[in-house]
């Protein structure tokens, strides 16, 4: 007979233990991926193609009607669907949709410098660095990101959490111990043995269809190499992120911004379709899409963003899987913050947040079934 001085504190051990498994098991998500389309604008993803950019010379759109009739109707719903069909089809029908501020959905980041690094840095570490992280400069991530705590936490090979990134700073950015998660970024070779033929092609290719711009390489390779690292090598989490939505906006290019936002609608299709085709993925996956900064808002900025742009601080967030309600488009919610994506990525994969140590953010709850 257990005395009830030893006996009470063993049963609510016991129990305790039983909620923490049970907390654990109730969630389906066994894999993550995450995908960013670098300063996709808000305004972009919910209203479509830009009435006061779609003609200006100024927004490299002179002489382009064939795509302004492609893309051009009287609502912002019908035009957002014509940019991004997938996106609205799917995306929005099976998952949830933050950020569209006509409707009063706010997501921002809480970083001051509204550029690129410190917001990556914010949706990978669930908090805002703006005391080492200042800028785009290549220094290497003060804190451990959600990726690599997912593979302590899950405890997984270092091939198992891959990053594929078209913007070479993803070496500094992904990881505070280099090499601790499998990266390839920028115009870099693909490394190691027992790559499929296709990868070996796609790692060869990227040095021979050069990109306009030094230290990126098109978005076409980035997202091909990570679709067949995944065919192949079957990571738990993936993280792809594509960049020529903002390099051809810094080039005051916005028609190649639209060709751009079309074809990342057809890679999240391809990606989605590729998922629910392999039985590890196929209703075991997350998938969340958002953007590391917004833009301005008017033709004079619209191509910039940066601590003094107004509306470059508002982001947009998109969600779906076996553990997101299919709320669609949500509106008048609270506001949300960049920083929250990394502890929602955790309660997706059944994981209590807290258990990251120093992370500012919270779960969005409307992107988590109760």
């Amino acid at each position: 007979m257990i005395s009830p001085r030893i006996g009470f504190p063993i049963v609510v051990i016991l129990l305790a233990a039983s909620l923490a498994v049970f907390a654990a098991d109730k969630r389906q998500t066994e894999n993550l991926i995450l995908v960013t389309a670098d300063g996709l604008r808000w305004q972009d993803v919910f209203r479509g193609i830009d009435p006061a950019l779609m003609t200006a010379e100024a927004a490299g759109m002179k002489d382009l009607g064939d795509l302004r009739n492609k893309l051009w109707a009287e609502s912002p719903e019908e035009r957002r669907r014509l940019l991004l069909p997938f996106f609205w089809s799917e995306l929005a029908k099976h998952g949830a949709l933050l950020g569209n501020r006509d409707k009063g959905s706010s997501v921002r980041v809480s970083n001051r410098y509204r550029v690129s690094y410190p917001g990556y840095s914010e949706i990978l570490t669930g908090r805002a660095q703006d005391e080492v992280i200042q800028g785009n400069d290549p220094i290497q991530n003060p804190t451990e990101t959600v990726l690599e705590f997912l593979r302590r936490r899950w405890n997984l090979r270092r091939e198992q959490v891959a990053l594929f990134g078209s913007w070479e700073v993803f070496y500094s950015i992904g990881g505070h111990q280099p090499a601790s998660i499998f990266i390839n970024a920028g115009s870099r070779a693909l490394e190691g043995g027992g790559l499929s033929q296709r990868l070996r092609e796609l790692s060869q290719m990227q040095f021979e269809v050069l990109p306009p711009w030094r230290s990126v390489r098109h978005d076409y390779f980035t997202f091909e190499m990570a679709l067949e690292y995944l065919k192949t090598t079957r990571p738990r989490a993936m993280y792809i992120a594509l960049d020529e939505t903002d390099d051809w906006a810094h080039d005051r290019r916005y028609d190649r911004v639209l060709e751009t936002a079309l074809h990342f609608d057809q890679q999240l299709r391809r990606l989605w379709e590729t998922l629910q085709s392999m039985p590890a993925y196929k209703g075991k996956t997350t998938l969340l899409v958002t953007s590391d900064h917004g833009r301005g808002s008017t033709l004079e900025d619209w191509h910039s963003h940066g601590d003094d742009v107004d509306g470059a601080e508002y982001i947009w967030i998109a969600a779906i899987g076996p553990d997101t309600p299919a709320a669609g488009e949500i509106s008048s919610a609270d506001e949300y913050f960049q920083r929250d994506i990394a502890p929602t990525l955790l309660e997706l994969a059944g994981i209590d947040s807290t258990e990251y140590e120093g992370v500012k953010g919270s779960p969005i709850r409307l992107l988590l079934k109760p």
